[in-house]
């Protein structure tokens, strides 16, 4: 029987998170047409699946669209050659890439415009990686392991570069390794590494020594969840990653148990399965407020600005989303309620 449940914050979506499902959810509002999406918008199966129910194809190669389709790309970040393919097709690209990957997608340029031979950490065949690598093919040698740098043995200038929803664990013994083996490295001031995976992943270390178990709400996919889940592992603590409440079956819980969850899983399944617990005690652990906030994609709020015009000029204003009052209180508005309004 579980005695506590420790609800962890912060937890679930990210500011870039946020501003893809924003963003989405005005194209849905904003165009009859059937919207098609380049990868998964995030990678939640729940969230995934509430789009295709509403006129959302998502596809994993531009030949997949119509001529003068409407589409988006994911928040994973998109190579320079499939974005273009997708352009020539399209009559309308938005990009919705977290600002944070559009970084590393600079630095990838950058330091390539040097003439160095970049190191890239990150997962092989995920989409963030399959987007940074793109930016530099020629360049860029995805690494997964420190055995993986040792095999690489690359001469002249170097730089190294990460997917930024690494575990901290995973990250700093391959950056340390990589700075032993490539003295004169060069890397960015600023780590790569997104804020709110390092936090999530600080916020579950600072609860360990309260539970017997961690329960990670999010996709097989999430690459943040599974780094969460890692985290909690290799600091002796025993974690389960979870979908929805279905997967409670299989888990025999008892004691206390801390519960969180990655940058794309929604709020509601969290709280699904806090009410299935059970539990005797439901604690908040507050660990850090995240105030970051992504703005919607530059051409989105364009063409959103204009059509609003138009509707408020001729009184038709219920085509707003709801609750959104405007694009221009877009800060004002969540991710969870723009889903709401779908």
């Amino acid at each position: 029987m579980v005695n506590k449940v420790y609800l962890v914050t912060p937890r679930g979506f990210c500011a870039g998170v946020e501003m893809a499902i924003k963003a989405l959810s005005w194209m849905l509002k904003i165009y009859d047409e059937t919207i098609y999406c380049y990868h998964e918008i995030v990678h939640n199966k729940w969230i995934v699946n509430k789009f295709e129910g509403h006129n959302v194809v998502f596809v994993e190669n531009p030949s997949e669209i119509p001529q003068g389709a409407i589409v988006m790309l994911s928040a994973h970040g998109t190579s320079p050659d499939v974005e273009n393919k997708f352009n020539k097709k399209a009559i309308l690209t938005i990009n919705s890439v977290c600002p944070l990957v559009t970084k590393v997608h600079h630095e990838a340029k950058k330091y390539t415009d040097q003439g160095a031979q970049i190191i890239y950490v990150g997962h092989k065949g995920h989409d963030e990686a399959l987007g940074a690598i793109g930016v530099s093919p020629e360049n860029m040698h995805l690494v997964e392991s420190i055995n993986d740098l040792d095999n690489l043995n690359l001469k002249g200038e170097t730089a190294l570069l990460a997917q930024t929803t690494l575990a901290i664990s995973e990250w700093e013994p391959i950056m340390n390794h990589s700075k032993k083996l490539y003295p004169n490295l060069s890397m960015p001031r600023k780590s790569d590494l997104c804020y709110a995976t390092t936090n999530r992943q600080s916020a579950i270390v600072d609860i360990l020594d309260k539970v017997n178990s961690v329960l990670v709400v999010g996709s097989e996919n999430s690459s943040n969840t599974k780094a969460l889940v890692e985290m909690v592992k290799s600091n002796g603590c025993q974690a389960h990653r979870i979908e929805n409440v279905s997967d409670l079956r299989s888990l025999n819980l008892d004691g206390n148990v801390a519960i969180t969850a990655g940058a794309s899983a929604p709020d509601h399944l969290v709280f699904e399965i806090i009410d299935n617990l059970h539990a005797k005690e439901l604690i908040e652990f507050n660990h850090i407020n995240e105030e970051e906030y992504f703005p919607l994609p530059k051409e989105l709020r364009n063409n959103v600005k204009t059509i609003s015009n138009f509707l408020e000029h001729f009184c038709i204003q219920d085509q707003y989303p709801p609750k959104s009052k405007g694009i221009g209180n877009d800060r004002k508005w969540s991710a969870t309620e723009a889903l709401n309004s779908l």
